[in-house]
């Protein structure tokens, strides 16, 4: 913990009594809530005002890839907060050359402009618009399980029940993306579930009329829905058809990028080239809000003589541009992404692994980098979920309570447990966590009825 920290539980219980008296939380019915403190956090951990301190294998939202206060980014946001802490958009303004030079230096050829935006909703909000004034269609496909964000068109891109109560943008459809372990196409390996998938898609595609549709919009790396790692070949082969049917390809790389995967870009792990691609949470930890739309030299031509009819206050807001520059400066230098990479290959996948062998709750195990799932089951033979699609149980309630009891905070959705700790863990730190699971899951075995 912090040196510079000392317990204050009065303190706490002050900024609970503020929160439950003036903050409206997020997803939530607000009469029942009981929200975490937190009073401080440093690397990979994160503190209460008690002073217990929590290993953070939940990133936050998935999105603390350098970890907590890292002194380089938060040094780059001091920096620029004393020379000039915002500027208008219209103006150039060096923090948004740099951080833009520094996203389009780590992106493939031919995509070489950046629009700066305040998150990852209104970046799959844009790029989505880019894609219709492109093309002059307005259909957009996108998987049953993915999320891409919480607003108009955003939130109905997105298939997971967050959706249902928020279908207010028009032309949307949705389809089934490979998920193996739960096959839509009866598919009892990889290359049949690709093969399956794709030609799922394709029907679609024609179903819909090619001619109406203006993009493929995918989570590179299913994020939220289930860490679904797709199987070789299937986005190459979503890249044909949209080749094929003159469709833009957008890859939502808001939770997967910058490191997670053990690669920059989660699609630098496929032969994959996408036309926009989103980002916003690991491209600085989140420190200040930021995403962005990477823009294809093709799409960015559109625009050179016709208006683009979008924009925000804070677009390339000087400490958020900052921030990115400056973690992805401490990134490079400190072996950031490769570490995540190492990490997951040797330490938390072997790892899960093993947890799986020993208890049979933990139906599949599935990641790359520092970006991993467990999938539930109360029986592996019917692969029943430990909890309900869209919903919990109380045997996942049990997981997040004994996780926290033992000092760790866990990311779960659904039937899910998340394993997605900062980019910078240790190894100690990884096996600690691993350690913590392995007496978790001892506690819920209990749930399995299986053989």
């Amino acid at each position: 913990m912090s040196t510079e920290f000392t317990p204050n539980p009065a303190r706490g219980q002050e900024v609970y009594d503020l929160d439950r008296a003036h903050v409206f939380h997020s997803w939530s019915a607000q009469g029942p809530l009981n929200p975490m403190l937190i009073a401080g956090g440093e690397g990979s951990y994160v503190w209460d005002y008690d002073g217990k301190r929590f290993l953070d294998f939940s990133s936050q939202l998935v999105n603390t890839n350098i970890g907590h206060q890292h002194p380089k980014v938060v040094a780059a946001i001091q920096e620029q907060a004393a020379k000039l802490a915002t500027v208008a958009p219209q103006h150039a303004n060096e923090a948004r050359g740099e951080a833009a030079k520094r996203i389009v230096d780590l992106s493939p050829e031919g995509l070489n402009k950046v629009f700066f935006t305040n998150g990852g909703a209104d970046a799959i909000e844009n790029a989505i618009r880019m894609a219709r004034l492109h093309t002059g269609r307005r259909k957009v496909m996108s998987f049953y399980r993915s999320y891409h964000g919480n607003t108009g068109a955003a939130i109905v891109a997105t298939g997971d029940p967050r959706r249902w109560p928020n279908e207010m943008a028009e032309g949307h459809v949705h389809f089934f993306g490979p998920y193996l372990y739960r096959s839509a196409f009866w598919a009892t390996s990889e290359a049949e579930e690709c093969e399956r998938a794709l030609q799922h898609l394709e029907n679609v595609i024609t179903f819909e009329g090619p001619n109406t549709i203006a993009t493929i919009l995918v989570e590179t790396v299913v994020g939220t829905a289930g860490v679904l790692v797709p199987p070789p070949g299937y986005l190459e082969g979503v890249r044909a058809l949209c080749d094929k049917f003159g469709i833009i390809l957008i890859l939502d790389e808001v939770m997967a990028g910058f490191g997670r995967t053990g690669e920059w870009f989660a699609f630098d792990n496929f032969n994959v080239k996408p036309d926009l691609v989103t980002f916003a949470k690991g491209s600085n930890s989140g420190y200040v809000p930021v995403g962005g739309v990477i823009i294809s030299d093709e799409i960015a031509a559109t625009f050179n003589e016709r208006v683009f009819p979008g924009g925000l206050t804070y677009s390339g807001h000087p400490l958020a541009c900052a921030s990115i520059v400056g973690s992805i400066d401490a990134m490079k230098e400190e072996g950031i992404v490769e570490n995540a990479k190492r990490i997951g290959a040797d330490v938390i996948g072997p790892g899960l692994r093993d947890l799986a062998e020993r208890h049979k709750v933990i139906g599949e195990v599935r990641g790359l980098g520092v970006f991993w799932a467990l999938d539930l089951v109360t029986d592996r033979a019917t692969r029943e979920p430990l909890a309900p699609y869209g919903g919990t149980s109380p045997a996942m309630g049990q997981l997040v309570a004994e996780c926290k009891k033992r000092g760790l905070l866990p990311f779960t959705n659904f039937n899910r447990l998340h394993v997605v700790p900062p980019c910078t863990v240790s190894d100690t730190e990884a096996k600690d966590g691993l350690a913590i699971l392995d007496e978790v899951f001892t506690q819920i075995d209990s749930h399995y009825v299986g053989a």
